[in-house]
Order: structure tokens, then C-alpha cells, then sequence
């Protein structure tokens, strides 16, 4: 049954649905789980990836669906909405059809964006507990996170106080030597935090720390929830704790986690973050939820691990990618699917009519902020323009060997004509093109997009690698760029080409991501060039490591990797009943 979203707000449709939402004991009968299989939460449970893994492994995986868009607005384009709303539709075919995403910062939920649940009939439930903490997987990234810090600050102030024979004689520990100018790894926290983005750590006296400049970061920005997002289990990440470059030696070399001892007590914080957590639709299609890194700044995807267990368990099995194609799927083509080795079958590229009247010249959109008039009045011409910038994204999903479905997410403003238009360009690229209503009509309004991603599933493709493995980091950059982003080419700062060339040099480093970093409000590195932008140059200013994750990381433009809370926060409207204990207000943005 659809809620009347006239009525009803998206958390009061959610706590709606929660009533009669499947609890651990019916799911297990309903996927046929194991008793052991199963770790409970309250509403919720976590699945045991390892014992079903194991038991699953000889079983055929299903029809593996992967969901992105064009350039978004700061809005978003919907695809959480759109991927609820597509699991819902092949629900009421009934399909054995799962999912999986990522897990929602705390940052944003409580900033101007909210949370990113889908929206309206097509939304993630338990709502409130998706948005807050969910089973805890982000509390224990940031403790195992933050606990490497404690071991390096603590190991500072020793080295300072104690010489040699009394470091020894004391806890059995040789001097590391650590430069405190070179301290690569800072704090996290997850929320939007402007003011913690420089700060100086260790005043007083020696009692109190060692005295320098600190930062923090948001939690998803972590090297640790990255690594949660590509491993292939729980020695995997052992594995790759160990390597973790935390901070440099005065005579440059790295100090890593198993230097400063940390590893295991890191991995031990974060042993059960591993298992994904069962959440579900509005209308009770199984959904996981695992890892949350950002997109612009890290890989964007949710995990290897749940794609591996959902085509398993589920006959068609959907993910999501952060942000447009040109961030979330080229991450999810050239990193996500290398460490996995799965073969997508369908994209499936999420557009809106106001996000392609944006692109095609229409005034600038702000959170917050009402949509300007020409966002809710029928105009073809912008409409027609901004083709552009989905044709671009059609063409990038095309050079990975797979032919995707375009799904107009529809909103009320949106007219015949308009839609008409957008169908017209995807169908002459040679793309499905569908309609779909479930925002509004729940599984019922995407019928139309079921049935052209199964349609699509049932199709060979000729899915490959934008490069091999052994193309060099900078000939890596410049291939996204001119392919994915339309650059005319890439400049390099002094830094960074200082560093691409070790890097380049040593043939360890060709196993590594690249990993770009970018706005991902632009096919550009410059966040007001809206459409296809044309004759510009990719300027690449640095390049950040991450030796556990084994991502290299070129950093077009200036991105921080701890956002601000803007003047207008969402939490100013998150509240609780205190007669029914229920949270009120979490705001729902995709």
C-alpha cells in the first residue's frame, strides 16, 4: 500500500511502515537463514557474512544491478529513492530481489542535506535508526580510527620524555623518531565541524600530550571506512590495518600501525563492522547496509562484501553509487569491480527534469533555499539543453561495455513534453529509457523501470577496465579525464608531479586505486561549470596516500575532507516525543 505523500512527511511514512516491518525471526524464515546466521539489534540484525558465505559459495550469483545519475544538483537526483523504489518494483513482480547501500554520516543528517533513506514510498526503514548510529559500524571505525592517533600522540610524548634506556626499560619500545610535521592520519568525528579542521593539540605541560598542529576529518572520510568498503573479509582487513601510514620518520620513512603496535587493538574495535545490516523498503524488500564512504572524496561505494553476499542470497541484487557517473560509477567500473572481480549487468542512470533544466542554463539551486519558478514551470528549451549532460554520462557507462537504462526519476512539476524530450535523447543514444513514479506509487509507480532493467539483465555486455593495471598514475588521470570528465587534458602542480614520479617509479604502486578526488557538483573540477564543459584543463594540486586502503588519491581542486555545518542545520528540527520516545523531524535528501 502507497502512503498519500500529501499527508504525510517522509519519517511519518517510514514509522508507518515500521509497524508491520519484518523482524530478525521473520527474516531468517523469509531468507532462509540460519539461526547463527543471524546477530539481532533491536528492529534490526546483522548477517554473519562469513558462515553464510561459506555456505552460500557454490550457488550461482543472480543478475547484478548498479544505480548512478547525471550531474546532480545539491539537491541529489534521487538514486537511494530510485534504488528502493526499483527493488520495490521487482518485489511486487515477485522476484527475489536485495540490495545494498551505504550507511548515512551523521554529518550530513544533521546538516543541510539530512539523511539519505530514499524518500516518500520509496524510502529505507527503520528510518531513525538508519539515520543515527544504525548497529554502531561508524562508532567503531571512529574509535579504531582515533585509537591510532592515541598510540601515536602518546608514543610522541614518550620519545620526548625518555631516553633510550628508560624506553626500553619501561614499556620494551625503540625510538620511532616521528617527524611532527609529517603526521599524515588526524581525528574524526562524524559530524560537519568547521572549526576542528586545524587545531593545535598538546598544550600545557609534559604531562598533557605533544604540542603541535592537528586536524580532524570526517569520519567516512577515514582511510578506515575505505577499507571497509573494498575488503574481502575479516583477514583482509587485519592485513591492511598493519600498513596503514599513520604519520614519518625525520628521515621520511612511513610509521605505520603495526610500527606504533596499534593494528590488532584497531582491528579488534572494528571486528564486527565486517557483517552487513539488514534493513529493508517500505514495502519489505530486503536492503543492506554497509560502509558509508563519501564519493568526492573516497571510493562512494557500499561494500564488496555486501554486493558478494546480496548476488548470493538475492536472484537480482542492487547497489549504489555516490554521486553522478562521472564520480560514483567510474569508481564503481574502475576500483570497486576490479577488487570484487564482478560483472555488472545493467547501469542504471538516475536523471531528473530539474537537474537537466539546471544544466541546460537554468538559475543556480541552494538547499535550503525554495527552487526557483523555472524549476516549476514546464520549459522544453531548458530541458532540451541539458540533454547534454546526460548524453555525456550515457557515453561514459557505454565505455565500459555496458548499454544502461536511463530512469527519468519523476516529480509532479515535471510535464509530458519534458518527458518526452529526455526519452527522445536517451532512446537516440541508444538507451532504455524509463518512467518511474515511485516516490510517489511505491513498487507500483516502477514498473515501467523493472521491467527495462530486467530487459537489460538479460543482455550480453562487453563490460572491461577503462585501463590495465599497469598503466602508470599520471597516464591513469589523464585517461578519466579526457574519457569521463571531457577534459581537453591535465596540469600538474610541482607537488604532485613530484610525487606521481615516485610513485611511478616503484612498481608496487601499480596495484594501488587511483582514486580521484573532485567536486561532484561538476563534470569539472569546478563546481559552477554546469552542462558539458568544454576546452578545460584537470588541475591535479596533490596527491594523498592511503597504504592500507593501497588507494593514490589526485586531488583536483581544493576539497576538505571535514565539511561545515551550514547556517540553517537540520538538527534544528530533530526532535523526540517524549511520550512515545519516537524521533520527529530527520530530514530526506538523496
Amino acid at each position: 500500500m502507497a502512503y498519500d505523500i500529501s499527508k504525510m512527511k517522509d519519517w511519518q511514512i517510514a514509522e508507518a511502515a515500521e509497524e508491520n516491518m519484518p523482524g530478525p525471526d521473520e527474516w531468517r524464515e523469509k531468507l532462509g537463514l540460519k539461526k547463527d546466521e543471524v546477530i539481532t539489534y533491536g528492529k534490526v540484525c546483522k548477517l554473519d557474512y562469513m558462515k553464510l558465505m561459506d555456505r552460500l559459495k557454490n550457488k550461482k550469483d543472480g543478475k547484478y544491478i548498479e544505480v548512478t545519475a547525471v550531474t546532480p544538483t545539491p539537491l541529489g537526483e534521487g538514486k537511494t529513492t530510485t534504488t528502493m523504489g526499483l527493488l520495490e518494483g521487482l518485489g511486487k513482480q515477485g522476484l527475489n530481489v536485495g540490495g545494498c547501500i551505504r550507511q548515512p554520516s551523521g554529518g550530513p543528517t544533521m546538516n543541510v542535506k539530512g539523511t539519505a533513506a530514499g524518500g516518500g514510498n520509496a524510502i529505507l526503514i527503520p528510518h531513525t535508526e538508519f539515520s543515527m548510529g544504525l548497529t554502531g559500524d561508524i562508532n567503531d571505525i571512529m574509535n579504531a580510527h582515533n585509537l591510532a592517533m592515541v598510540a601515536l600522540t602518546a608514543r610522541m610524548q614518550h620519545e620526548r620524555n625518555y631516553d633510550d634506556e628508560k624506553l626500553i626499560k619501561l614499556s620494551k619500545m625503540r625510538r620511532l623518531d616521528i617527524d611532527p610535521t609529517r603526521v599524515e592520519m588526524g581525528w574524526v568525528m562524524d559530524f560537519c565541524a568547521q572549526s576542528l579542521r586545524n587545531i593545535v593539540i598538546g598544550l600545557g605541560g609534559k604531562r598533557d600530550g605533544f604540542t603541535m598542529q592537528s586536524k580532524f576529518g570526517i569520519a567516512v572520510s577515514s582511510e578506515l571506512m575505505a577499507m571497509l568498503s573494498i575488503i574481502r573479509d575479516l583477514a583482509d582487513l587485519r592485513e591492511r590495518m598493519n600498513n596503514i601510514t599513520v604519520a614519518f620518520d625525520k628521515s621520511g620513512n612511513p610509521v605505520t600501525a603495526a610500527d606504533l603496535e596499534v593494528a590488532g587493538a584497531m582491528t579488534a574495535w572494528m571486528h564486527n563492522t565486517v557483517n552487513p545490516t539488514l534493513a529493508c523498503t517500505a514495502e519489505y524488500q530486503p536492503c543492506m547496509v554497509h560502509a558509508g564512504p563519501f564519493a568526492n572524496i573516497a571510493v562512494g561505494q557500499s561494500s564488496v562484501i555486501g554486493d558478494k553476499l546480496g548476488l548470493k542470497m538475492f536472484d537480482y541484487h542492487v547497489t549504489e553509487s555516490g554521486f553522478a557517473a562521472d564520480i560514483g560509477f567510474e569508481k564503481f567500473w574502475n576500483v570497486k569491480s576490479r577488487y570484487s572481480g564482478l560483472k555488472p549487468n545493467v547501469s542504471v542512470l538516475v536523471a531528473s527534469i530539474r537537474s537537466l533544466k539546471m544544466h541546460g542554463g537554468g538559475p543556480t539551486v541552494t538547499p535550503g533555499v525554495a527552487l526557483p519558478e523555472a524549476y516549476r514551470k514546464s520549459n522544453v528549451g531548458l530541458v532540451e539543453k541539458g540533454c547534454a549532460n546526460m548524453l555525456h554520462h550515457i557515453n561514459t557507462i557505454r565505455a565500459a561495455g555496458i548499454n544502461p537504462v536511463v530512469c527519468i526519476n519523476s516529480f509532479p512539476t515535471d510535464t509530458p513534453e519534458e518527458v518526452a524530450v529526455v526519452r527522445k535523447a536517451a532512446e537516440a543514444a541508444g538507451a532504455r529509457c524509463a518512467v518511474s513514479t515511485h516516490f510517489v506509487n511505491g513498487g507500483d509507480g516502477a514498473q515501467e523501470l523493472a521491467d527495462a532493467v530486467k530487459e537489460a539483465c538479460n543482455e550480453e555486455n562487453n563490460f572491461k577496465f577503462l585501463y590495465p593495471n599497469e598503466m602508470k598514475l599520471r597516464a591513469r588521470v589523464e585517461k578519466i579525464a579526457r574519457v569521463v570528465y571531457g577534459a581537453s587534458g591535465v596540469s600538474w602542480s610541482a607537488e604532485a608531479e613530484a610525487k606521481a614520479k615516485v610513485f611511478e617509479s616503484d612498481k608496487k604502486y601499480d596495484e594501488y586505486a587511483t582514486m580521484m578526488v573532485k567536486t561532484h557538483l561538476s563534470l569539472s573540477h569546478d563546481p559552477n561549470l554546469k552542462g558539458v564543459p568544454k576546452d578545460w584543463i584537470l588541475p591535479i594540486r596533490d596527491i594523498l596516500i592511503y597504504s592500507g586502503a593501497k588507494f593514490l588519491c589526485p586531488m583536483a581542486g581544493t576539497i576538505s575532507l571535514m565539511p561545515g555545518t551550514g547556517s540553517d542545520p537540520a538538527f534544528r528540527k530533530v526532535d523526540v516525543d517524549v511520550k512515545t520516545g519516537r524521533v520527529t523531524g530527520i530530514h530526506v535528501v538523496d
